[in-house]
């Protein structure tokens, strides 16, 4: 299941990220990522030197994403700055002549 706007793909599926109670604001192409992390962290007892594979993992998916994005976003700045950029170069010969009437 490919996201649109995204180069990942969606691995994890619905009904797995139900069945491991992924929340919902994480359910993104992470996911697949997210639940053996969490179920190590349970195995674990949440101690923070374990389970480092699987978090460094997580996290370096996470910040592909928004590297991602921020390239998308970027992209769309200077697209309408372009856009901008032409319009008040052709904004001073208008195209339709103000009358006195108008």
């Amino acid at each position: 299941m490919a996201v649109e706007g995204s180069s990942k793909k969606m691995i994890a599926t619905q009904a797995e990220m139900v069945e491991d109670k992924v929340p919902i604001p994480y359910r993104d192409q992470c996911a697949h990522l997210l639940i053996p992390l969490n179920k190590c962290r349970q195995a674990e007892f949440y101690l923070p030197w374990k389970c480092e594979i699987e978090r460094h993992s997580y996290e370096k998916c996470e910040y592909e994403l928004v590297m991602e994005r921020m390239l998308q976003m970027q992209k769309i700045r200077e697209e309408e700055a372009k856009l901008k950029q032409a319009g008040k170069q052709g904004a001073s010969v208008p195209l339709i002549p103000k009358t006195a009437n108008a």
